[in-house]
């Protein structure tokens, strides 16, 4: 296939998302007001506890055998250098623009943590049903390709919750801090300040109590002391203690969400056989639970897609949030990242961990080009640090992601066809 005919093929999914995403935008300005800030609650929460759950079991359970999760196996290490490679290069950009402290945390949430799973399971079918699509059979492409989408969505929930929630509430609870110990430095000047009288004649008066020099030299070799002590402090040992801060941030309860606890049963309804054959297949007995489940689950993709583009209202307002920090976020994400995705799959493909499956092998680059985690905007209003900033940073990541979706997905179907 040509270049172009991949253009084409790789277009539709991406104005698809486009389309979705303005009505969702539409619906929720004032005069709508069908996806307010009031209603808006409402519907998130269907999709976290009904909607995505379903659509992740339906998917999951279907296709997923003990066989496939042996293939499978490097995805889930794949979707973790997308969250270590997002967060290394945020800490860079971080210094490189000197961002204030209380975005530092959103700054980390927006590069490491793509969205890994409304647009995957929006892509990755639309491509498979094309006339021209690389990836054969429409229906077999698709099948898969909603498997892959699925569980990248899985593992990218357990990893936001773990990785990204633990690093940006470690982040946050620094900017907390500095912003207490401020306040309580001008608290302290002001309800201890001593009258400029007072100082002039206290520093005519010989001081009382005072250290001499000698003292005063005796006072400064002791730190120091401490100071070695701590230089001989072993590097896995202060590593074994930052690992051990980090844990501390990681919210068990948010981790096992119900998209988590979908998955498991999902697992294991697709790896334990005589289960699978009493939910699946048009001679299950008990087909119409699953049926149903499959039902609602349908629902996930066109709400999430409208919650995004109603979200992305907030962003059009102004913020604090400079040029060069937005600028940086979209040269890592839509750059720098998938430039490194394509190296490490193709490395990968080289010796022998991914196999030949161009579906697979086309996912798993695609997870690099992917634009910023809506949950990013969720973790950052229960930590309440830069939700306004968020809008802003997802506004523009999305409006830049309508083209650079559409170019990268041209360019991995062309490497991998």
């Amino acid at each position: 296939m040509g270049f172009l005919d991949l253009f084409i093929v790789a277009l539709r999914p991406t104005l698809e998302i486009l389309l979705i995403t303005a009505i969702g935008l539409f619906l929720a300005t004032e005069r709508i007001n069908l996806l307010g800030a009031n209603a808006r609650p409402y519907l998130n929460n269907l999709v976290f506890y009904v909607f995505t759950p379903s659509n992740l079991f339906s998917k999951l359970a279907d296709t997923i055998t003990l066989e496939s999760l042996v293939t499978l196996w490097f995805m889930p290490v794949n979707v973790l250098l997308t969250f270590i490679i997002g967060s290394a290069l945020a800490w860079i950009l971080i210094k490189i623009t000197r961002a204030p402290q209380h975005l530092q945390s959103l700054i980390i949430g927006s590069c490491a943590a793509g969205n890994l799973g409304t647009l995957l399971l929006i892509i990755l079918p639309a491509v498979c049903d094309e006339d021209n699509s690389p990836f054969g059979d429409s229906s077999v492409c698709s099948t898969y390709g909603e498997a892959y989408a699925a569980l990248s969505m899985a593992l990218g929930e357990v990893f936001l919750w773990t990785y990204v929630y633990a690093i940006m509430r470690l982040s946050a609870n620094k900017a907390t801090k500095e912003i207490d110990t401020n306040d309580s430095t001008i608290q302290d000047i002001t309800s201890e300040e001593t009258p400029y009288s007072e100082i002039c004649t206290e520093a005519l008066l010989p001081s009382r109590g005072c250290p001499t020099s000698e003292e005063y030299t005796e006072q400064v070799e002791v730190p120091s002391t401490g100071c070695e002590e701590k230089a001989k402090v072993s590097f896995l040992e202060k590593a074994k203690l930052h690992l051990k801060n980090l844990y501390g941030y990681i919210d068990l309860k948010k981790l096992f969400a119900p998209a988590t606890i979908s998955t498991i049963i999902a697992f294991t309804v697709g790896i334990v056989s005589p289960i699978q054959k009493l939910l699946i297949g048009d001679d299950a007995p008990l087909r119409a639970i699953y049926s149903s489940v499959s039902l609602i689950g349908e629902a996930a993709i066109p709400c999430m897609t409208l919650l995004i583009g109603a979200n992305l209202l907030r962003g059009l307002k102004r913020s604090e949030v400079g040029p060069s920090i937005v600028l940086g976020i979209i040269a890592i994400r839509y750059i720098i990242s998938p430039l490194l995705g394509i190296v490490i799959v193709k490395a990968a493909n080289h010796f022998g961990v991914v196999g030949s499956d161009s579906l697979y092998q086309f996912t798993l680059m695609l997870q690099y080009a992917l634009p910023p985690a809506m949950t990013v905007g969720t973790i950052s209003q229960l930590l309440k640090t830069g939700e306004s900033e968020c809008s802003v940073i997802m506004l523009w990541t999305y409006v830049v992601a309508s083209f650079s979706l559409t170019i990268w997905s041209t360019f991995f179907m062309w490497l991998v066809a």
